[in-house]
């Protein structure tokens, strides 16, 4: 099986998004999920003015990016350069969105950091979340942010248990993650880099690094080496 991955170090690329300085202070991706408002409202006035504007209080889009008119930017938030922010997409706030990315159609985006090169480009929900570079989140695959119960968040892997103190957390998704269609993320979940999600699935705990996790009358989980050799 492939490595469980965890700590920022294991799951993202150094660099990829304007919240690293921040991230690689902490140990766990989720830790910087109480921070993001702050975060951006820290980084935010420091932008190059010659390539980002300020439209309104606590929002800056870069000049390169596009963003269509009946998208909604809600404070804060920045939107990175050559960015592409299409029809109704709702960022309600505390969304720090990088370089290269797709907010599709009738997106939501709520306290999340998402890195360059994402894509969420047909009818997501993307909720107090961390997405690595280059991830792709297929059309109607979500993240669930709060459990039914209402109780904090634990994260589980390899027989450790990681108290978050979080009654908030969607997921955190490595670099190059993969979901497919019409996949929920439950509240927890994370996803080492290089991982596929088959469509359709309902994804809870940590899935281990270079995997594909099928769904169908049960979860599987199998390494992508083992799959290509089959």
């Amino acid at each position: 099986m492939a490595d469980v991955q965890l700590k920022v170090s294991e799951l993202f690329e150094p660099g990829h998004t304007l919240a690293w300085p921040y991230l690689e202070k902490v140990t766990y991706p989720w830790e910087i999920l109480k921070d993001i408002k702050s975060i951006i409202l820290e980084i935010g006035p420091t932008l190059d003015p010659e390539k980002y504007d300020n439209p309104s209080e606590g929002v800056w889009v870069a000049k390169s990016a596009k963003v269509f008119p009946s998208a909604y930017l809600g404070s804060p938030c920045i939107i990175g350069e050559d960015t592409e922010v299409r029809q109704c997409a709702f960022i309600r706030g505390s969304a720090l969105v990088g370089n290269g990315c797709v907010v599709g159609n009738s997106v939501e985006l709520k306290n999340v950091i998402i890195s360059d090169g994402v894509q969420v480009p047909h009818y997501n929900y993307v909720g107090d979340s961390v997405l690595g570079y280059k991830s792709h989140m297929g059309a109607g695959s979500i993240t669930s942010n709060v459990k039914s119960d209402k109780t904090l968040v634990i994260v589980k892997a390899k027989g450790e248990t990681i108290e978050t103190g979080l009654k908030k957390f969607g997921a955190m998704l490595g670099d190059f993650v993969e979901v497919g269609c019409n996949s929920v993320l439950n509240p927890g979940t994370v996803i080492g880099s290089h991982t596929n999600i088959y469509p359709t699935s309902s994804v809870r705990g940590v899935v281990p690094s270079e995997s594909i996790l099928k769904s169908g009358k049960g979860t599987e989980v199998v390494s992508k080496q083992w799959y290509e050799k089959k």
